[in-house]
C-alpha cells in the first residue's frame, strides 16, 4: 500500500498544510488520483460542515476567501461529482499543474507509480494582473 501526500501550492509561493491518502494500488492514472482527492475532500467537509471549504478547486456556490472557499449557505453539501468535474476541467485549462515528484504530469491518462512516500504537488496557477 502506498500513501500520498498531497501539497496545495501557489505561483505566489503559498503553501497549503500537506495532507495524506492512503492508496492501495501502486499505479493509477492522475484522473483517478485527483477523483479519489476530490471525493475525499467533499466526504470530510460533508461530515463537518465547517464554514471554509479546503479542497482543490472552488465550488460553484462559493467565493474564495484567504484561506478556501466560503460557501454563501454554510450548512450546504459539497457535491463530489460536480467537484471532480470542475477539477478536471480546470486541469484541461491549466488551472494547475500536478507534479508527482519532481515531475510534470501532463496528462490526465498517465499512469503513476506510487511508493511509499509519494508526493503530489498541485500548483495553482495564478493569472497575472496587468494594466
Amino acid at each position: 500500500m502506498a500513501t500520498v501526500t498531497f501539497v496545495d501550492e501557489t505561483t505566489s509561493g503559498l503553501r497549503r498544510d500537506a495532507w495524506r491518502l492512503p492508496v492501495d494500488e501502486e499505479r493509477l492514472t492522475l484522473r483517478e488520483l485527483i477523483r479519489r482527492r476530490v471525493l475525499q475532500e467533499a466526504a470530510e467537509h460533508n461530515a463537518r460542515r465547517p464554514e471554509v471549504f479546503h479542497g482543490l478547486v472552488q465550488p460553484t456556490e462559493a467565493e474564495r476567501t484567504l484561506n478556501g472557499y466560503r460557501l454563501r449557505e454554510p450548512d450546504h453539501a459539497i457535491d463530489p461529482e460536480r467537484q471532480f468535474l470542475s477539477a478536471v476541467e480546470a486541469f484541461g485549462r491549466n488551472g494547475f499543474l500536478v507534479l508527482v515528484g519532481d515531475r510534470q504530469v501532463e496528462e490526465l491518462d498517465a499512469e503513476l507509480d506510487l511508493r511509499t512516500d509519494t508526493e503530489v504537488c498541485f500548483l495553482e496557477l495564478v493569472p497575472l494582473v496587468g494594466g
